[in-house]
């Protein structure tokens, strides 16, 4: 059953508060919310400064945002075609199972196919179940040949200061 009406769309310059505010809902879901530092400056820079380093969709229903993604492009990989990340997929708890998360996603797949892209990737927070139910159920699936890994920025630091090999 879709949430009537909704309409999905690239996200505009006055979205950003509401962005942020399902940003914060989604950090505190993942319980990454006292390292969240977004602010609606560095978004607004981020989403539409002169060199944009995401996209971000929205879902909107009666005029208000319930939902929101981002995606990033990175340029090229093995085979000379875009790989797309849906870097944050989040649709409101009240509106979920009613369509408006599997319209955003059909969004963002639209938009990985007119970006030219070969691939669409995303991560799903372990134990997170109803998110990879909801992926699969449109063609997702988990990627058998790579493991995701990550560093911390002290990881970093002491990374890039190592001198022995």
């Amino acid at each position: 059953m879709l949430t009537p009406p909704l309409t999905i769309r690239a996200a505009m310059r006055g979205d950003i508060p509401d962005v942020l505010r399902h940003m914060r809902s989604l950090a505190e879901f993942e319980h990454y919310i006292s390292d969240f530092t977004v602010d609606e400056k560095s978004l607004l820079t981020r989403a539409f400064g002169p060199h944009p380093e995401c996209h971000i969709f929205v879902a909107e229903c009666r005029e208000v945002i319930i939902g929101y993604a981002v995606g990033l492009v990175i340029p090229f990989t093995y085979d000379l075609k875009k790989t797309l990340v849906l870097k944050e997929f989040f649709v409101d708890s009240g509106h979920r199972g009613k369509g408006a998360g599997s319209a955003l996603f059909r969004y963002v797949a639209a938009w990985a196919i007119a970006e030219g892209g070969g691939r669409l990737k995303w991560d799903v927070m372990a134990g997170n179940q109803p998110a990879e139910a909801f992926y699969k159920k449109h063609g997702g699936c988990p990627d058998s040949k790579w493991r995701p890994y990550m560093m911390g920025e002290d990881a970093l630091k002491a990374a890039a200061e190592r001198h022995d090999d």
